[in-house]
């Protein structure tokens, strides 16, 4: 009986080692090829600033410098006129890929999303330096990308309209753009040399009231018996949230402005209006705060025989930040070796300024270190002064290295597992994902 011989398998084929992950100073020597370009957005953003969700020059001259280097951009995304989108790397299985047409990966490809912000203030252009933010995230996207691909990770940029008066990433969030996104970063220009900080600067969380006082008119020296006064119900709302303020937490903060105060003196004014800003460091904090200025608000039409039409949220709130600290400390590495000194973590400031950013932190991972332009102590963000800052070349060199550490963020979270875990383990820690719920 013959027996057959064995039929010989296939030998496997050598396994194919990833591409070996660049240096700190390789990634640094990408962007500083970039530097021109990096250096002429920030200017041309610079000179024609635009307010929030009016960025259409803004967002096409960051499209057009992405397209100059070959990657393809969504200008509208999420549903926003003014929001971008690119993508490199590996997608999500079933997922269009911006960047990358046609690739595709499991969905458990790690995705860091870079984020940029490019709108202005109105009457004081880049005062909050977000030209300098939008060209240190098109850096760091540019020189990160295609280690990304190599890698097999998903790197992005979100282009964000409208931080300062929208909401733009909690529009963002409420579309689903970072639903397939693990992790994600940004920088934020400050005043001086010596601001930059790991931990960034201290955020609260922030809620609009808008309130218009309806009254009934009257000549005002004719009959004024016959008026109502809804400046008068403005006047007592705006001096009952004054008195508010001796009684609320000092990382508290509630100010406001007139909007409409009538059409003229001898007209008892039949309708006025004000715009009120409530902060706090706290979720549950900013709830009560809110709730206690609506009172105030509900309180002054009481007193005045007016009726408050209130508007609670015209803007999505803005959630307090919440830094990832194991990502900062890769970014505070990275940073340090492009020459600059972090210094630790101050104590807390009491109150501080908001972000739509803090949406995003308490969805992923995060990181918001802040950066120093150089320049006088005295020159703060939200001063037309800040705005010129933005394109000295302290300011240019400064955006660079962000630019470099960022990217240098960005890879290691793609590339390095350990990193992932710890971003991860204290995000779950502080208490996970969470969104703002009306």
């Amino acid at each position: 009986m013959s027996v057959d011989a064995p039929s010989e398998r296939p030998a496997a084929a050598p396994a194919v080692p990833a591409p070996a992950v660049p240096t700190d100073a390789e990634i640094a020597a990408a962007v500083e090829r970039l530097r021109p370009e990096l250096a002429r957005l920030a200017r041309d953003l610079h000179d024609e600033p635009e307010i929030g969700f009016e960025e259409r020059v803004s967002v096409a001259r960051i499209a057009a410098l992405l397209a100059a280097h070959g990657v393809d951009a969504e200008v509208g995304a999420f549903g926003l006129d003014t929001a971008l989108r690119a993508v490199a790397g590996s997608a999500p299985a079933g997922a269009a890929d911006a960047g990358d047409a046609g690739a595709e990966a499991p969905a458990s490809v790690p995705h860091f999303a870079i984020i940029a912000e490019y709108d202005a203030l109105p009457g004081i252009g880049h005062a909050c330096g977000h030209n300098i933010i939008a060209a240190v995230a098109v850096g760091a996207f540019l020189a990160a990308a295609p280690i990304a691909r190599s890698r097999g990770g998903r790197l992005s940029l979100v282009g964000t309209p409208a931080e300062e008066n929208g909401g733009g990433k909690e529009l963002i969030i409420r579309a689903g753009g970072f639903d397939d996104v693990d992790a994600a970063g940004m920088v934020h220009p400050s005043s001086g040399s010596g601001t930059s900080s790991i931990l960034g600067q201290r955020t609260t969380g922030v809620r609009r009231i808008a309130v218009t006082f309806h009254g009934r008119a009257a000549h005002a020296a004719g009959a004024p018996w016959l008026g109502r006064n809804a400046l008068d119900g403005v006047v007592t709302a705006y001096q009952g949230v004054a008195q508010l303020r001796q009684h609320i937490l000092p990382t508290d903060r509630i100010h406001g402005i007139i909007t409409d105060g009538g059409a003229a003196p001898n007209i008892v004014p039949e309708r006025a209006s004000a715009l009120f800003y409530v902060r706090s460091a706290d979720v549950p904090a900013l709830r009560e705060l809110t709730d206690r200025v609506v009172a105030a608000l509900e309180g002054a039409a009481l007193a005045t025989g007016t009726r408050a039409e209130i508007d609670l949220d015209p803007v999505p709130p803005y959630l307090p930040l919440q830094t990832n600290t194991a990502l900062t400390s890769r970014w505070t590495e990275a940073f340090a070796a492009r020459g600059h000194e972090i210094p630790p973590p101050a104590a807390p400031p009491q109150g501080g300024p908001s972000t739509d950013m803090g949406n995003v932190s308490r969805l992923v991972p995060s990181i918001h270190p802040s950066l120093g332009l150089g320049g006088p102590d005295d020159v703060f963000p939200h001063n037309a002064a800040f705005a010129d800052l933005t394109v000295f070349p302290a300011a240019i060199d400064a955006l660079v290295d962000a630019a470099a550490a960022l990217a240098a963020t960005a890879v290691a979270y793609l590339a390095d597992p350990g990193l992932r875990a710890a971003a991860a383990a204290e995000f779950e820690a502080s208490g996970g994902p969470s969104r703002w719920e009306d």
